[in-house]
């Protein structure tokens, strides 16, 4: 059939869509190019660049497809078609005019915003608003305005002659579509545009921290498009840290962390070649299980006695066992980000995961220079953002998730997490170098799902109501699924076992955070009425070969796990965040830092108390926190006001760091 013939059974608004989609794909393309042929440094070829244009085309196809589907959907009402209708006509001509002129001045500002600080356009350039007169005058003195704003009204009116030469193109064809037809293409390009809008087929959308999978910062900066990134970076914009106040800190906090070289002016929170004799002479692989919803309380190594996990119990009492370890705030995304950057996420918008500007951190993990690197998931990294976290801050790493395994998928979560031990244990049995790896389990989760090949070996149980309420559960659902985790263990640690790797492991078991619930008849009464349930988890070093069995009462903190695990490792390291290791003798007191997210409280846990206030206001509480102790005594105000002081050095300095921590 002849071109034409085929052409005039399309639509013109079809066709008219279509061809604008193809024009500002390959000007946005076309700009990428230009922004790595000026931006790339060494000898970064375009092979090597190539996944980062592919990436790129399918973030200018989510614009694209938004575009798209805004003419789709609203220019098929006839009293605003653009064929049909005059008033339409003008609407459409002046609404593709207009995002021309924002494509433009987004990418003029964008190329600028990259040439000044290696950074795709984002909504920190906000800022520069509230001092308009001083930055006014440093785009001035710096740029050629003029020029630069005759490119912008050359090429704003180039786009709109563009613009208008394709419409008066497509309206000169005769439109002999039957109704039929026109329904087709209408249903078919909607599901092509929404497509392009979501970015991928599959359970989550393409996001921003996809381009950070490149573990390159250039590549993921050359894939985004200033519209990704500053829309993206919209809802963070708050996200920021007042200096002063992190000075004002920085000597109480230089002192707690033991910085090497204390300096208030340039905020140094380095501690280099940080390295202690642990006794262990091996290089030796760690593998670290950050537990799901792992709650003390509902646990039996503090006496409950649902006995729901006694295999994990029988663990604790041969590996060094912290039985006053917090989370710093609740929630599983905050979790990983504790444990993998050493940083209490203390966002107020979402989560520091999710926040483009954090997403270049500096890790521990890293300083295992020898070691093979790997994360194992049951489900897909997508979620929270994860990925982007690991692929672009954790050199070759080795990321398993959904996909990648030969277990059946068992819920919205992946596959079960028996079956996530086994898959990782294959893997690591496998190694021949030492390997630091990450598993993070999910079952102890709703939808509280129990994998129906496992009930052959696991027995459900199903007690009354007021029993499992009075312990900490909600149902009977919920005690099943944290027992079936506590299987898990089993399974694995049983597997690991018969494995070449056992014997020269460090097991590093971490709830990722606890559950708020009722825990009056095994902690003080403040632990149910203040919420700390859902911060209190177990943190277990277990490795029978190498390490002495002995149950600590030291206060610890998610953020501490791995410059403890590089302790025990022998692993020279460097320090920027607000871990330490709880095993080094030569420390302060410890203490723990708690966000409460929902309620808008910050605090401490140290020695006996629990202090907390909200960031802005004059409420504060001051409770008894030591379950081993009676209460004894009020606390006076000078308690409460020093307190006051450890609370904001810590929000104040871990804001900073958030946005100050970026990988070496």
């Amino acid at each position: 059939m002849p071109y034409f013939a085929i052409m005039l059974r399309i639509p013109r608004l079809i066709k008219w869509i279509f061809i604008l989609d193809l024009f500002f794909l390959l000007i946005m393309t076309l700009l990428r190019l230009g922004a790595w042929s000026f931006f790339k440094t060494g000898q970064v070829t375009f092979n090597e660049s190539t996944p980062a244009f592919i990436l790129g085309i399918r973030y200018d196809a989510r614009i694209v497809g938004v575009f798209s589907l805004l003419i789709l959907l609203f220019g098929s009402i006839p009293a605003i078609h653009p064929f049909h209708s005059a008033g339409g006509k003008k609407i459409w001509l002046f609404f593709t005019g207009l995002f021309s002129c924002i494509l433009i001045i987004l990418y003029v500002f964008d190329f600028l915003h990259f040439r000044y600080l290696s950074q795709r356009l984002n909504a920190s350039a906000l800022t520069y608003l509230e001092d308009a007169k001083i930055s006014s005058a440093m785009v001035w003195q710096t740029y050629p305005v003029i020029r630069i704003l005759l490119g912008i009204v050359i090429s704003i009116f180039f786009f709109i002659w563009i613009n208008g030469s394709f419409y008066r193109k497509i309206a000169r064809c005769r439109e002999i579509t039957p109704k039929a037809r026109r329904v087709f293409w209408f249903i078919t390009c909607f599901l092509i545009f929404a497509l392009a809008t979501f970015g991928r087929i599959g359970q989550y959308p393409l996001r921003w921290s996809d381009a950070f999978s490149t573990g390159s910062d250039f590549e993921a900066n050359i894939a985004l498009n200033p519209f990704q990134s500053f829309l993206s970076t919209l809802s963070f914009r708050s996200s920021t840290f007042d200096k002063m106040k992190v000075q004002q800190y920085y000597p109480l906090m230089a002192d707690y962390l033991g910085v090497d070289k204390p300096d208030p002016l340039n905020l140094n929170f380095e501690r280099s070649n940080v390295k202690r004799d642990s006794g262990i002479t091996t290089k030796p692989n760690i593998v670290i299980v950050i537990c799901e919803s792992f709650s003390a309380y509902k646990s039996s190594m503090w006496g409950n006695p649902l006995n729901t996990t006694p295999f994990f119990d029988s663990l604790c009492k041969q590996g060094i066992f912290f039985d006053k370890c917090f989370t710093p705030h609740f929630g599983t995304a905050r979790g990983v980000w504790a444990t993998v950057t050493g940083i209490p996420d203390v966002t107020t918008v979402k989560t520091a995961s999710r926040n483009p500007a954090m997403v270049d951190q500096h890790s521990i993990i890293n300083d295992f220079t020898s070691y093979e690197k790997f994360y194992f998931l049951g489900g897909s990294t997508s979620w929270a953002n994860i990925r982007g976290l690991l692929t672009n801050n954790i050199k070759n790493l080795h990321l398993y998730e959904e996909g990648a395994y030969n277990a059946p998928k068992m819920d919205v979560w992946g596959i079960s997490d028996k079956n996530l031990f086994l898959e990782a244990n294959k893997v690591l049995s496998q190694q021949r170098s030492p390997f630091i790896a990450v598993i993070q389990t999910a079952d102890n989760h709703r939808p509280y799902s129990i994998s129906p090949e496992d009930l052959h070996e696991f027995s459900r149980v199903n007690l009354p109501t007021d029993s499992i309420n009075k312990y900490g559960f909600e149902s009977n659902d919920e005690l099943n699924a944290f027992r079936y985790t506590d299987f898990g263990f089993r399974k694995f640690i049983t597997a690991a076992r018969q494995s070449p790797y056992f014997d020269n492991t460090i097991f590093v078991f971490v709830g990722d955070h606890g559950i708020n619930g009722n825990a009056a008849d095994m902690f003080p009464r403040s632990w149910t009425d203040n919420g700390l349930t859902s911060y209190h988890v177990p943190l277990l070093f277990y490795s029978p070969k190498l390490l002495s069995a002995v149950r600590l009462h030291e206060l610890a903190s998610q953020v501490d796990l791995l410059p403890t695990v590089a302790g025990l490792a022998n692993i020279n390291y460097t320090n920027t965040t607000l871990g330490r290791d709880l095993l080094q003798k030569e420390k302060k007191p410890a203490m723990a830092f708690i966000m409460d997210h929902n309620n808008n409280n910050i605090g401490v846990i140290k020695g006996n108390y629990f202090y907390t206030r909200q960031p802005s206001g004059n409420k504060e509480d001051l409770v008894w926190a030591d379950f081993l102790q009676k209460e004894s005594g009020i606390a006076n105000d000078s308690i409460k006001g020093a307190y006051r002081e450890l609370t904001s050095a810590i929000f104040e300095t871990a804001r900073y760091m958030l946005l100050n921590n970026n990988k070496k």
